[in-house]
């Protein structure tokens, strides 16, 4: 697998111009490459979802025909969906990877962590998270946020230095004129590197399509039993499920982001094909985390408060 430096436009007189996927794929292998040349040990975030797929194929990309020089790590919730779940695993016995798993279940069962009222376990990933990345000396970690996804988002370097205690502060952000990178940090310190901050939603979905990378079918429409609730279709499972005046029915839905079942709905979908999933995607006019993530709807402000304390 090589990396394309160039593309030839048939319809324009510029004969070494990029295309725009062109463009933030060579930006994003800059940084891969950048991070290994820097960094000590870095680490990529790794849940099988489609923007943790997208970062894995351009990794390996970047290092081709060499290995991926990083290992993985998943912060596993314990209420994931089995489907992605499955495709995590299978992709990194297929690429021979080392992926280590920082399981929230083992902290609520020390006592460490209290299993919230609502059953929703996303804001309990930031402990098992943050003492992963210490207890593993982790000092790079990727992430696949990008910052069309969510205004704390957009307000964050592709380099974010975190402090000893894993905690991201706004005033600590440096320029990053020219793609020239500061990875800078004193010791206990990490960075969080996000090669996909340019990206939007569709950029991520059209890259896929001209890849054709495989993505679990989660993301595509099919039938599923869901209830609503706060205006969300929810699926049942071991978090718990519909209370009284919920009621269960099968529709056609497909998910546009994963992450824990509780707070992750479903969007009403006849997209079967990636080309129907980005049609759907360009008309939309609200993002994927504001449609379907009830853990950013907790507050004005719940993804900084959550970024501030070492989240993602």
């Amino acid at each position: 697998m090589t990396t394309t430096v160039a593309h030839v436009h048939e319809e324009t007189d510029a004969p070494y111009a990029l295309s725009h996927l062109d463009a933030l794929e060579s930006e994003a292998v800059h940084i891969f490459r950048e991070v290994a040349g820097e960094f000590e040990k870095p680490v990529i975030l790794f849940s099988g979802g489609k923007d943790s797929i997208v970062m894995l194929h351009l990794a390996l990309k970047a290092f081709a025909p060499a290995p991926v020089p990083f290992s993985l790590l998943h912060v596993d919730t314990g209420h994931n969906f089995p489907e992605v779940l499955e495709y995590r695993d299978r992709t990194v016995a297929e690429h021979g990877l080392r992926l280590h798993v920082a399981s929230v279940q083992d902290y609520i069962d020390a006592g460490t962590l209290r299993e919230r009222p609502d059953g929703t376990r996303n804001p309990l990933q930031t402990v098992p998270l943050t003492e992963a990345i210490q207890s593993l000396k982790f000092d790079a970690v990727f992430g696949g946020g990008r910052r069309d996804e969510e205004k704390a988002r957009a307000k964050e370097r592709v380099f974010s230095l975190r402090d000893e205690f894993s905690q991201w502060d706004p005033r600590r952000q440096r320029p990053e004129l020219w793609q020239l990178y500061n990875g800078r940090h004193a010791p206990g310190e990490h960075v969080r590197v996000f090669p996909l901050s340019n990206w939007t939603e569709l950029d991520v979905w059209q890259y896929i399509a001209r890849e054709g990378i495989e993505l679990p079918e989660i993301y595509f429409a099919h039938e599923r039993e869901v209830f609503k609730r706060n205006g969300m279709w929810l699926t049942a499972g071991e978090w718990g499920g519909a209370k009284e005046g919920e009621t269960p029915e099968t529709r056609l839905v497909r998910y546009r982001t994963v992450g824990d079942m509780s707070c992750t709905g479903a969007v009403d979908s006849d997209a079967v094909t990636l080309d129907a999933v980005i049609a759907e995607i360009a008309v939309s006019r609200l993002t994927e985390r504001g449609a379907t993530r009830a853990d950013d709807k907790m507050s004005e402000a719940a993804m900084e408060d959550r970024k501030r304390e070492g989240y993602f």
